[in-house]
């Protein structure tokens, strides 16, 4: 994907000038806040609001790329009865959002060179509002999955363009960019643990209503995606004299790099340990005697703890020259957090939820790496393509491993084991991939 491409939702939108944005680290001026960056609109309401109306559409695709799963675990207690699901069933429906996200993720670059990022976003904010809304009354697990399978595949295009538009809108700002996405990503996820439960008997106790309410916060995210869209013909022309949008650009083997490998398994190991903490960290402590409400509320509050953290650890880590340290504290309050869910799942659960919460903010340390390990909006969606798709391929077997260990074995004890021996690479491969080069450097 050329720059060019990229630029149907960048900076340039509605400019005459073709020139990419400036990488980061570069030294290029920061713009004032609500400033239109170099080679944007030209002065005017429409120039200044854009912006800011990117920023609105961020946040707003980003609260919705989690309560689809988040909610689903919230009541998978209820849904496995509703649905009439086996232990492994369960464990495979916690292991499509997975699944989805590398088989979608892949086709995200090419979507966008069609269509442009902003519209393959706006269609997947649309995909997650028809899934969510269609799925609990779709008839049987079959039609359960397909549903989700539309959300999950709206949230998996989403996940690999949303850092592809801060890096070209805010070229100079994506670490404190990412913090902004990641937060409101880990607020999505909190709120849809916390509120599904109580929502649900508010609204007479059935949980396929308590599911298909959040289709609204999907819904009510298409709506600055249009915004954006009709800036589009505009920003889509190429400048005069500026070339065809597929003009040549630099040739990036991402296969051949092992940054983008090291990135790939940390990202898959860390969503690995986070699918299966979202999908079955409720039922760890029903199991317990913990009651379903507590249950909820504990799942929120490690997804709830990532709010704060997701919005200032990408700041420390942009100013980082090598993240490993951080990898490194994260992956400890993992191996913290399971131990303490296989020794004392109950007595301690507060704390153990808590460290589980620091240890899932990975997530938003990946995504801040993706931005920093390629100097260009092209290399970051192909680098962005790359890390999350293959990642989520690596991070299919899991949840399915633990819905089925479970079942077997009758306890928690060999599920805890396999996530407490999966942290143990998660923290080298990260170490790896925390490293200060860029993609285009391996060449």
């Amino acid at each position: 994907m050329s720059d060019d491409d990229l630029a149907t939702l960048g900076p340039a939108a509605g400019s005459t000038t073709s020139s990419a944005p400036p990488a980061e680290g570069t030294g290029a001026a920061r713009p004032a806040a609500g400033a239109v960056p170099e080679g944007g609109p030209e002065p005017g309401p429409a120039g200044r609001w854009l912006p800011r109306i990117v920023v609105a559409g961020l946040v707003l695709a980003a609260l919705n790329l989690r309560p689809a799963v988040t909610s689903l675990g919230a009541l998978m207690k209820e849904v496995r009865e509703g649905l009439g699901m086996s232990g492994t069933a369960a464990g495979l429906l916690t292991s499509v959002p997975a699944l989805c996200f590398a088989v979608f993720g892949f086709a995200a670059p090419r979507l966008a060179r069609r269509w442009g990022p902003g519209a393959v976003v706006c269609a997947g904010m649309a995909a997650i509002a028809v899934g969510v809304a269609v799925r609990p009354y779709a008839g049987g697990t079959p039609g359960f999955l397909a549903g989700s399978a539309l959300a999950l595949a709206g949230i998996a295009v989403s996940n690999v363009l949303l850092p592809v538009v801060i890096k070209t809108w805010f070229p100079d700002r994506v670490g404190a960019m990412t913090g902004v996405y990641s937060m409101a990503l880990a607020m999505g996820t909190s709120l849809a643990a916390a509120l599904t439960v109580p929502m649900t008997a508010a609204l007479g106790g059935s949980w396929r209503t308590g599911l298909t309410v959040w289709a609204l916060l999907a819904a009510l995210a298409v709506l600055p995606w249009l915004a954006v869209l009709r800036r589009r013909p505009a920003a889509a022309a190429p400048a005069p004299g500026s070339g065809a949008p597929g003009a040549a650009e630099p040739a990036i083997r991402i296969t051949a790099s092992p940054t983008a490998w090291a990135l790939a398994v940390f990202f898959g190991l860390q969503a690995t340990a986070a699918y299966i903490t979202m999908g079955w960290m409720p039922q760890i402590f029903r199991d317990a005697g913990v009651s379903a409400g507590t249950a909820g509320v504990l799942l929120a509050v490690t997804m709830a703890v990532g709010v704060p953290l997701s919005f200032v650890l990408p700041r420390w880590a942009s100013r980082m020259r090598h993240q490993g340290p951080l990898v490194v504290a994260l992956g400890v309050c993992g191996l913290a957090g399971y131990t303490g869910l296989w020794l004392a799942p109950a007595a301690g659960a507060w704390v153990w939820a808590l460290l589980m919460g620091v240890s899932n903010c990975a997530f938003p340390l990946a995504l801040t790496m993706i931005g920093m390990r390629s100097a260009s909006p092209a290399g970051v969606v192909k680098l962005s393509a790359f890390a999350q798709s293959v990642g989520y391929l690596i991070s299919i077997p899991g949840p399915l491993l633990v819905g089925t260990l479970y079942q077997h074995s009758g306890g928690w004890g060999l599920p805890i084991g396999l996530m407490v021996v999966l942290m143990v690479p998660q923290i080298a491969v990260g170490v790896l991939a925390g490293r200060n080069r860029r993609i285009e450097d391996e060449r």
